[in-house]
């Protein structure tokens, strides 16, 4: 079944494991009639923290979630913990699902997962909406390097008594260093600002205002300080909303601004009908 026939055939819900290269992954699909809208998670999350913007949305949409290789309870561990892995695993759970065509929605790392899966597949993405990242900043450095290990060393102990609630993943010190490490090349000025550039399906934006786990001081504003210039770029991208919450308590406490924007988006979704570009606000 395509996306197209899915608008008007009715799809069933499942749940289930979704097996892609060494590995599975653990897939909820509401089905339904509606456009399909593929969540994509932070780095370490899972699905569940979609359940606020789901429920939010309603069930005119046919929500997609997952959890990524070694992420949750279900999904099993992998030999590639990687970027293209990830933006693999997209395809795979799409295809898997028998969805041609859907908008991609993601939070901090998911974001940039969106971001590059619309920018190289303009005929099946609808669109995305890009949370608390896919902002191009240059922030990744040796020492930042050095601080993220040390970090994950620390943290390790307890991520391992949490691992059976699902809540953090089932990898090393090294391999989450390793994949926030290279989450810091991919969202380069360099890497990332082409990658946008090239977007041609609607594209917002929706920011916090408060820190992240992690960061220090005014980081993380500093990153998000690099979108106004992504927008002027590129017509297809706006920035739907900034909001009070922080970057790891978004989904929770300002959902109803994902949401909205999920619908912006979805709202553009009619045959022959091209993204407008900015407003006169010029967002």
């Amino acid at each position: 079944m395509t996306a197209d026939t899915a608008r008007t055939t009715t799809a069933k819900a499942w749940t289930g494991m979704v097996p892609v290269d060494d590995t599975a992954l653990a897939v909820t699909d509401t089905g339904g009639d509606g456009l399909p809208v593929v969540y994509l998670n932070g780095q370490f999350a899972t699905q569940g923290y979609w359940r606020h913007v789901i429920g939010e949305l309603g069930p005119h949409l046919r929500h997609i979630t997952y959890d990524e290789r070694a992420r949750g309870r279900r999904s099993r561990r992998s030999a590639d913990y990687s970027f293209e892995a990830a933006v693999r695993d997209v395809d795979a759970v799409l295809a898997a699902r028998g969805v041609r065509r859907a908008l991609a929605v993601g939070w901090s790392y998911g974001a940039f997962v969106a971001a590059h899966w619309a920018s190289r597949n303009p005929q099946r993405a609808v669109g995305a909406v890009l949370v608390e990242g896919a902002e191009p900043h240059d922030w990744l450095d040796e020492e930042m390097e050095r601080r993220i290990h040390r970090q994950f060393r620390l943290w390790y102990p307890l991520m391992v008594l949490l691992r059976p609630t699902g809540l953090t993943p089932r990898m090393t010190p090294r391999q989450m260093a390793q994949c926030n490490i290279e989450l810091g090349m991919i969202g380069s000025a360099g890497a990332l600002g082409p990658v946008l550039d090239a977007v041609t399906v609607p594209t917002r934006y929706v920011l916090a205002s408060g820190a992240s786990l992690g960061s220090k001081g005014d980081e993380q504003e500093l990153i998000r300080a690099a979108v106004p210039a992504v927008t002027e770029r590129n017509p297809h991208i706006r920035l739907s909303a900034k909001v009070p919450s922080t970057h790891d308590t978004i989904l929770k406490k300002d959902f109803r601004a994902v949401a909205d924007a999920v619908r912006e988006v979805a709202a553009l979704d009619h045959p022959g009908r091209p993204d407008p570009g900015p407003g006169p606000d010029g967002r």
